[in-house]
C-alpha cells in the first residue's frame, strides 16, 4: 500500500489525490449576489448536507490553487449573507460545468451557460429555473480554514425555502431517486450519474439490533466465497434461526442437491452450499442464506 504524507506534497497534487479518492461528492451550484446587485452563479463539489434540525449544508469556496485568490461567491456571501443552492442533475450537467469558468467580476454566469433566473421568494439571489431541487438559504456563518493556496471557506447556511419540481415526485409526494437523475463530482474531469440501473438499497440496522458478523461460525466469517457485504447482510440478522428451522432447509431442492452430490466431500459441500447462500444474497433472501451457510 503505498503511504504519503501530506506535508511532502503540494497544493496541487494533495488535491488531485484527495479528489479522486473522496468521491462522489454533490455539487452545489450556488447563486449568490453582491451589494451591488451584481449576481455569481457557481459550483462547489466541497458540500453537503450536515443537519436537518436546523436544515444546514455546508459548501466550500476554496482559495484557488493556482494563485491563491479567492472566488466571487465567497466576496458575495461576505458581501450579502444569503444564497440559494441548486441541485445539479444530468440535464444541465454541461451548463453547469460552463458557469465554473472564471469570468470577470459582475459578469452574469446565469446568462453565460444560457441558464434562466427565477426569483427567490425570501432571499435576494436568483434560483437556477432548470435545477429540479432550489434551496434558498441564509448564510449563518463563514469560517476560513487558512489562507494558503487550497485553502477552505466553510459557507454555513441555513435552508429557508425548498423548492422541489413536481416531475421527480413519486405518488407520495417524496422524491423519487430514480426521477431525479443527479450527478456527482469525481476527481479531475469524472462525474458519475445516479441512474435507476445503478441504485441499490441497503437495510439500515436503525431499529434492529443485528447480531453482528461476530457471532456467525469461524467457517462463514473466512469463508473464500462469500464477500464482505455477503457477511455485512448475514451479520444485520435479529438472530440465529433454531436447529429445527435450520433442519428444515435441507429439503429445499436446491440445498438438496448440494448434499446429496457431496457425501463425504466436505470442503467441496461448504463451498457449494456458500456459492448458493451468495447467490440468495444477491437476490435478497438473507434468511434463506442464513440457514443455508449454518446447516
Amino acid at each position: 500500500m503505498l503511504t504519503i504524507n501530506c506535508e511532502t506534497l503540494s497544493p496541487m497534487q494533495l488535491q488531485n489525490y484527495l479528489q479522486y479518492a473522496i468521491a462522489p461528492r454533490p455539487i452545489c451550484f450556488a447563486s449568490t449576489i453582491d451589494t451591488e446587485g451584481n449576481v455569481n452563479l457557481s459550483p462547489f463539489s466541497f458540500f453537503n448536507l450536515f443537519s436537518t434540525n436546523p436544515p444546514m449544508c455546508i459548501f466550500s469556496p476554496a482559495r484557488r490553487v493556482r494563485d491563491n485568490t479567492t472566488k466571487h461567491t465567497l466576496e458575495n456571501v461576505l458581501q450579502v449573507k444569503e444564497c440559494v443552492i441548486n441541485i445539479v442533475n444530468y440535464a444541465m450537467v454541461q451548463q453547469t460545468s460552463l458557469a465554473s469558468t472564471e469570468y470577470a467580476k459582475g459578469v452574469n454566469e446565469f446568462e453565460k451557460a444560457g441558464f434562466t433566473m427565477q426569483e427567490s421568494h425570501l432571499v435576494k439571489p436568483p434560483r437556477v429555473a432548470e435545477a429540479p431541487v432550489q434551496l434558498e438559504c441564509l448564510v449563518k456563518e463563514v469560517i476560513p480554514l487558512g489562507d494558503q493556496h487550497g485553502a477552505g471557506n466553510l459557507v454555513l447556511a441555513e435552508i429557508k425555502l425548498i423548492h422541489i419540481k413536481e416531475d421527480i415526485l413519486d405518488e407520495d409526494g417524496k422524491i423519487d431517486q430514480a426521477k431525479i437523475d443527479l450527478v456527482a463530482r469525481l476527481g479531475g474531469d469524472w462525474y458519475c450519474r445516479v441512474t435507476a440501473e445503478s441504485l441499490f438499497k441497503v437495510a439500515k440496522p436503525l431499529t434492529t439490533l443485528g447480531i453482528g458478523v461476530s457471532a456467525l461460525p469461524v467457517s462463514v466469517r473466512q469463508s473464500k466465497v462469500l464477500t464482505g457485504n455477503d457477511l455485512g447482510m448475514l451479520g444485520n440478522i435479529e438472530q440465529l434461526p433454531t436447529e429445527d428451522v435450520i433442519d428444515v432447509m435441507r429439503w429445499n431442492t436446491a440445498v438438496k442437491d448440494i448434499l446429496d452430490a457431496t457425501i463425504g466431500d466436505e470442503h467441496n459441500r461448504e463451498r457449494e452450499l456458500h456459492e448458493l447462500a451468495h447467490q440468495l444474497l444477491a437476490m435478497g433472501n438473507v434468511i434463506d442464506a442464513l440457514k443455508v451457510v449454518l446447516l
